[in-house]
């Protein structure tokens, strides 16, 4: 039998790598999710596709997992700074669009996303925007408590309160100051204070605006994954994952304003998981350094979204990868071969834990080895790489009888997420893309998706099957997720 290898991971607060043990029957798992005032772009993917790897993980150890993604559509000021514009009012002061519609359309592009990268629905999504008041009076709890000061342009958190700050970062002090956030802010006793709330300047009426002890404003940026995640996984949780652009500035905020909230000496969060930049050229991929590639223009050129996990999974979660033509068509190239060895030996079992591929490989004693690596792989710290590698040895091992090659094959798909069960070589040709569709299109494929969402509300189910047929026939497909219908062209 293969043996279950302790789960153990790099934990970012301390450097090192620990063994990971739930603190519950069900392991609390909060991810930073996206603020939704443009299209996401392949960087910004990446933490998705490496949480989903943990989630899977989770679920091949058979530990129980509650995770939530937060969607940022208020208080994430341009820059990340303190000040200033929000980039929802930016965004739609250039759209010529309202903020609710930029959320919205935004939000939808993000799901429409992770659905096309076959990414585990989080349990929930909260809105940072429906979670205003308990921020208010999240703030006001550390107001009371001494760990603030009033400016004329908002709430300060004072950094010189947390003997502890910056631990997660491992700066000294005099580093601390020189990653901080450069703009000038009046008042502000150290560069590394952070805005809790940020006050409305005089003469201007900001869009998003809520009414606060300090005045009409919107909260900080920080401030909204503190109160989400304790709402819905209470005040103390296993682990928090997030880019490695978070681990110096966001992520140590949180922990600063988190640990003086609960006041009870005991770590917010056990583990921090973070993953590397994945690089454009010289630089890192973010939305500020304009002409950053989407998900949407790699189908335009041909590629199949799972080309691009696997060409995130080529590579270690916690190592830099440089994404250039010759690496993602080399992904395709190699996502073609495995369609074709994985085909012959559909259809393939449901193995998504490691007890179900235990039993499946019972008495295949060269399954059985295979089975341990991968086991190994995904309890080393998530080493895809690792798993890739075992998949085309079970593809290529003789001593497989047909029912272990398939145990196994299945196995290595759950804990990648590529769909090689159902994947189908004509499925990597060039497809249309949304982009391609005109207006009219667009719009009728939308009334046909309302359409079914209102009759499967209505239990019509036979209205709902002949919409999806006359969407299939349109080249449609639709994926349900828990917060609505995604849909893209085949």
């Amino acid at each position: 039998m293969p043996t279950n290898h302790q789960l153990r991971l790099f934990n970012s607060l301390g450097r090192r790598t620990e063994d990971f043990t739930p603190a519950a029957a069900i392991t609390g798992l909060y991810s930073c999710g996206p603020t939704v005032y443009a299209f996401p772009h392949l960087g910004n993917m990446r933490p998705y596709v490496f949480a989903d790897t943990l989630r899977r993980a989770f679920r091949w150890k058979g530990i129980g997992v509650r995770h939530v993604v937060n969607i940022t559509d208020v208080g994430h000021a341009v820059a990340d700074t303190n000040t200033g514009e929000d980039k929802l009012e930016v965004a739609a002061a250039r759209e010529r669009r309202s903020v609710m519609d930029i959320a919205a359309f935004y939000t939808d592009a993000y799901f429409a996303d992770i659905a096309a990268l076959n990414i585990l629905s989080a349990d929930e999504y909260p809105r940072a925007s429906g979670y205003v008041e308990p921020m208010i009076e999240f703030a006001a709890q550390l107001e009371k408590d001494g760990f603030t000061y009033r400016l004329p342009s908002g709430l300060y958190f004072d950094t010189a309160k947390d003997p502890g700050y910056g631990e997660l970062a491992q700066m000294s002090t005099e580093g601390q100051l020189e990653a901080a956030r450069l703009e000038y802010v009046a008042g502000r006793r150290r560069k590394t204070d952070f805005a809790l709330w940020r006050a409305e300047e005089p003469g201007q009426r900001r869009v998003l605006r809520w009414d606060s002890p300090w005045g009409w404003g919107a909260p900080g940026w920080h401030l909204e994954c503190s109160v989400m995640s304790m709402a819905l996984l209470g005040e103390h949780f296993d682990l928090h994952t997030g880019g490695v652009d978070h681990r110096e500035l966001h992520h140590v905020n949180e922990i600063a304003q988190s640990q003086a909230y609960l006041g009870d000496g005991q770590p917010w969060v056990r583990y921090w998981l973070h993953n590397e930049f994945l690089q454009l050229g010289a630089e890192k991929m973010a939305k500020s350094a304009g002409g950053a590639p989407r998900l949407a223009d790699l189908s335009e050129a041909g590629y199949h979204p799972m080309a691009y996990r696997l060409f995130l999974l080529g590579g270690h979660y916690r190592s830099q990868l440089d994404f250039t033509t010759a690496a993602v068509d080399a992904a395709q190239a190699t996502l073609r071969r495995l369609i074709a060895r994985v085909q012959p030996l559909r259809p393939l079992p449901a193995v998504e834990t490691l007890a179900q591929a235990a039993a499946a490989v019972a008495g295949d004693p060269a399954a059985q080895r295979l089975l341990d690596d991968l086991d190994a792989a995904i309890a080393a710290d998530l080493s895809t790489p690792k798993i890739l590698a075992t998949l085309q040895d079970a593809l290529r091992e003789p001593a497989l009888t047909p029912d272990g090659q398939r145990a196994v094959v299945a196995a290595a798909d759950a804990l990648l997420g590529l769909g090689l069960a159902t994947l189908e070589p004509a499925d990597l040709e060039h497809r249309r893309a949304i982009g391609d569709l005109n207006t009219e299109e667009r719009r009728a494929i939308e009334d046909l998706v309302a359409d079914r969402t209102l009759a499967r509300q209505q239990r019509d189910w036979t209205r709902a099957d002949q919409i999806r047929a006359q969407l299939d026939e349109l080249g449609v497909q639709v994926t349900d997720t828990s917060q609505g219908p995604v849909w893209q062209l085949r």
